[in-house]
């Protein structure tokens, strides 16, 4: 953490200053993610978030975000990075370090999240607050929130049937996602996706899932020419993320700046985070659409049943796992389902 008036207490008694002078010190802090400035997230939460507190605070709380890695390192080292006081807050994907963080897989598993990020964002509060609080103790939790539909992206023939899968090699997020990948035919490629866009233009891949609010920043519409929309009421897969900040760097906050950081999380900074991801899919589809040489198609309810049925034997194995691990897989799967539903309204 950077105190601006880092001198303050060595001037106290050259400058006659008070104690109460010194304690409106001015903050700066410095929080760092993964994507490009021009996303949806950066424009709709990240800066928005920022600009409040700066706002709230009257001036003496600023929040410079770095997009795309600036400070250094990779995206699966940020939630270290965060931990260990390397920056002092950011944006963290748990699924980068498969395994760690068993518990927030719930809201990876197929067909799980609403349609609406939003809706499904105040969902994972919730529930990151039952079931992962103690996981997550080793950082100050700001948001958590997942993305919209991941939507399929591949550079040849769309996928318009699950026996399309077979054969593909395709980028995955996490666990859970390159298991349905695996479990439908194709060679899940696991990658952060800043890794994607080259990995699909040198051939590593032959496309990829990712919901359709990152397209545009990674130009995907302009490498993969064909976009397979899973239709329904839940979303194919997900992607859990964090807004965090190191818990020394919100100790050293004087009390008010820190009632400044509590007043913006939370349920509702998980919900703007989410609205943010909704807002992305729309523009991103419409950029997508635009785009010479585009095929879209959207899969048949016959075929997105198939997928539902091999996704429910996914869950099944998610949670016989997780009680071979001493967790109550079946409680957790329950309560996500129940959390979203009651905040999608189905």
């Amino acid at each position: 953490m950077n105190f601006t008036l880092k001198t303050a207490l060595a001037g106290v008694m050259a400058f006659g200053l008070s104690a109460g002078a010194v304690m409106a010190q001015e903050v700066t802090l410095r929080f760092q993610h993964f994507i490009s400035p021009k996303s949806s997230m950066s424009t709709d939460f990240f800066q928005p978030w920022a600009d409040a507190i700066f706002e709230q605070s009257g001036g003496r709380l600023k929040i410079e975000i770095y997009p795309a890695m600036q400070l250094g390192g990779k995206p699966p080292s940020l939630y270290d990075q965060i931990r260990d006081g390397v920056i002092d807050g950011g944006w963290a994907i748990p699924a980068y370090t498969p395994g760690r963080f068993p518990e927030v897989e719930a809201f990876e598993l197929p067909f799980m999240t609403a349609m609406s990020a939003e809706a499904s964002s105040r969902a994972a509060w919730t529930y990151t607050q039952k079931w992962a609080a103690e996981r997550f103790a080793d950082v100050r939790l700001i948001a958590t929130h997942v993305h919209g539909p991941g939507v399929v992206h591949v550079k040849g023939a769309p996928v318009v049937n699950v026996a399309d899968f077979d054969g593909l090699k395709l980028r995955g997020p996490s666990r859970q996602a390159n298991a349905l990948l695996e479990a439908v035919g194709a060679t899940p490629v696991g990658m952060p996706v800043p890794a994607f866009p080259e990995a699909l233009s040198k051939g590593v891949v032959d496309g990829g899932v990712i919901p359709w609010q990152i397209v545009p920043s990674l130009k995907v519409q302009e490498l993969a020419k064909s976009h397979t929309v899973i239709g329904g009421d839940r979303a194919l897969y997900n992607t859990y993320f964090i807004w965090a900040m190191n818990n020394d760097s919100y100790a050293a906050l004087p009390d008010d700046l820190k009632a400044v950081i509590d007043a913006n999380s939370g349920i509702e900074a998980s919900a703007m985070a989410g609205r943010a991801m909704d807002i992305g899919d729309a523009e991103g589809l419409a950029i997508t659409e635009a785009t010479e040489g585009t095929t879209i198609v959207v899969m048949a309810p016959g075929e997105v049943d198939k997928l539902r049925s091999i996704g429910e034997e996914l869950t099944a194995a998610w949670i016989a796992d997780m009680e071979a691990k001493g967790l109550d897989g079946a409680g957790m799967v329950g309560d996500a389902q129940a959390m979203i539903a009651a905040e999608a309204g189905n």
